[in-house]
């Protein structure tokens, strides 16, 4: 039995702190393979910039040399009213029966699922393990333990809690800012990518 870890994000430029953590997860937990999980563009909360064929192309680069870390294009490939991270984890749970699957998230997201704001919350957290990183300023024992979902669904083997030294945070966000008004951000997001941005002219 392996233990595989769904990282899913916009990844709208994947960066290099996405790589950092993801490899820092897979190593503290025991990971055998990552899965990195490019969110739907089709989702009304999400606003992407560029293709989807870009976002897949860079993850592509960024992960090429690393024989832990592979992509999936299931959130990508979606009809938006499909996409639930319960649905998703169905799915790969039925992809991958004979291993243990765990949700990669930051703490931000474990207290939004925590006060209801997540469609399945109660059955995502009762049927399914979370590897939780830290984010500055969330005390993530508090949030369980605030939250009748979270507390009353953890037997013990529920919730992983990273929390020493995860809260590294160089944006997406920050680096089309930078690349928008004409900044360096070259050292921020691996070589490949940044060559690819240059090349396609893209978050201009």
């Amino acid at each position: 039995m392996g233990k595989i870890g769904i990282y899913g994000s916009s990844f709208d430029p994947v960066t290099n702190v996405h790589l950092w953590t993801a490899s820092t997860v897979a190593h503290r937990c025991k990971l055998d393979k990552v899965i990195f999980l490019p969110c739907s563009s089709k989702r009304r909360d999400k606003q992407l910039h560029v293709d989807d064929s870009h976002r897949w192309k860079m993850l592509e680069l960024a992960i090429e040399n690393n024989p832990k870390f592979t992509a999936d294009e299931y959130e990508m490939k979606e009809e938006a009213w499909n996409i639930y991270t319960y649905n998703t984890l169905e799915h790969f749970k039925a992809v991958f029966p004979n291993d243990d699957v765990y949700f990669i998230m930051g703490a931000d997201l474990l207290v939004d699922i925590g006060k209801g704001k997540w469609a399945k919350g109660e059955e995502l957290i009762a049927e399914n393990k979370f590897i939780v990183m830290a984010r500055d300023g969330i005390d993530m024992l508090k949030a369980i333990s605030h939250s009748p979902i979270l507390r009353n669904n953890d037997d013990g083997s529920t919730f992983h809690l990273l929390d020493k030294g995860l809260a590294m945070e160089i944006s997406s966000t920050y680096i089309r800012e930078e690349l928008a008004m004409g900044g360096e951000p070259r050292y921020l997001l691996p070589d490949a990518c940044y060559r690819y941005i240059k090349e396609n002219n893209l978050y201009k």
